[in-house]
């Protein structure tokens, strides 16, 4: 008796890296398609974009405000 294979395990993205093929990404930036050269970009200009962002402070992580060492 052979033992069933579960539908979804020859699709997703086990699948693709099994085949060696990729999913087309999209830009973060613009939503296009990535370009090999930009990735994960589509183009210079969105790679641009998205260091003007980290370096004007756009993207940040929120946090806690910390307490001073003596209690304060």
């Amino acid at each position: 008796m052979q033992a069933r294979r579960p539908e979804s395990a020859g699709s997703g993205k086990a699948a693709a890296k099994r085949s060696g093929k990729r999913s087309a990404k999209k830009c973060p930036i613009c939503g296009k398609p990535a370009t090999e050269a930009s990735r994960p970009f589509c183009s210079e200009r969105c790679r641009d974009v998205d260091l003007n962002r980290w370096l004007s402070g756009s993207y940040s992580i929120p946090g806690r405000k910390e307490e001073d060492d003596d209690g304060e």
